[in-house]
């Protein structure tokens, strides 16, 4: 995706007139922003400064744009909560689905992002399925730091106290890593997490995944995610981790992740492309606080 050109800050008063939709996808904090028919284009300070807002605490905010190719309905540009971008984000995509759809858009849209053109569509009421296209396996793809060979299986070097020996890197539009382990839920994130998302290995610092692979292809997920922290639910972990399980013959290539914030269903197709489906949930509209930005750098 070509990114907007970057407007001067006298932009910005514009966004209190634009309505911000807070969103979840599976307890995944989601905020969407349309900017389509402007040349407004978020700094990370001004994202985070949103985050800062009252209610507004975000996982992702989703900034929608004019596409900059035929075929599209929008571009994407996707903001963590520490102002750095994501080229992914499938809980997001799907609360972005459902609410342009909700204002007349297409029931099968398709966006532009920096991890290449995505496509989502409806699959119930609030139910929405995500093509997240081909997983991305070789080192420089995902990337990593180095040559590891196999990345189905790949030795933590240097190793950090606490965390598995080995871990499998999947590349799905942003870098991530899974470990798998007996207990998910004794893993302790907070402090693994920052550890390992910044580890030598990661040149672009990985999600964190720590996956326990339960009966009848269903595994218990639990994410440290790049930019933002531990979440309820991350939908590009989800995918990976499923991609990880199926090359290490975990699972097959269709199984139910079970995150905190709920479940969702990511299937591996015979086509290499990875759909992931799931609900998502309208909390609220609202309008920016005109003082949102005041104090920051011109």
């Amino acid at each position: 995706m070509t990114r907007p050109n970057r407007k001067t800050r006298d932009m910005t008063h514009k966004l209190d007139r634009r309505p911000i939709l807070r969103m979840n996808g599976i307890g995944n904090e989601i905020l969407v922003v349309d900017l389509r028919g402007s040349d407004i284009v978020l700094a990370p300070e001004e994202a985070r400064a949103i985050a800062r807002q009252p209610g507004l605490k975000f996982d992702q905010l989703m900034a929608l744009h004019d596409p900059c190719a035929g075929g599209a309905d929008a571009a994407l540009r996707i903001y963590n909560i520490d102002g750095s971008l994501s080229a992914a984000c499938g809980n997001g995509t799907r609360c972005v689905a459902w609410a342009l759809a909700r204002d007349g858009g297409p029931e099968h849209l398709r966006l532009e992002t920096d991890a290449g053109l995505v496509e989502s569509w409806r699959a119930g009421e609030m139910l929405f399925t995500v093509d997240m296209g081909r997983p991305r396996l070789a080192w420089s793809e995902i990337p990593l730091a180095r040559d590891v060979g196999d990345t189905s299986d790949v030795a933590l070097e240097p190793r950090v106290e606490g965390a598995p020996a080995r871990f499998c890197a999947v590349g799905m539009g942003n870098p991530h890593t899974v470990f798998f382990v007996a207990d998910a839920g004794a893993v302790d994130l907070e402090k693994l997490g920052p550890l390992l998302e910044r580890h030598p290995l990661f040149p672009e610092r990985a999600n964190i995944s720590f996956a326990q692979i339960l009966p009848h292809d269903e595994i218990l997920l639990r994410v440290w995610e790049r930019g933002t922290g531990a979440t309820k639910a991350c939908g590009s972990a989800a995918c990976a981790t499923l991609v990880a399980a199926a090359r290490t013959f975990r699972t097959a290539r269709r199984a139910n992740i079970r995150l905190p914030g709920g479940d969702l269903l990511i299937h591996w197709r015979d086509d290499d492309h990875v759909h992931m489906t799931g609900p998502v949930e309208f909390e609220f509209e609202t309008t920016l606080d005109p003082a949102t930005f005041e104090g920051l750098a011109t």
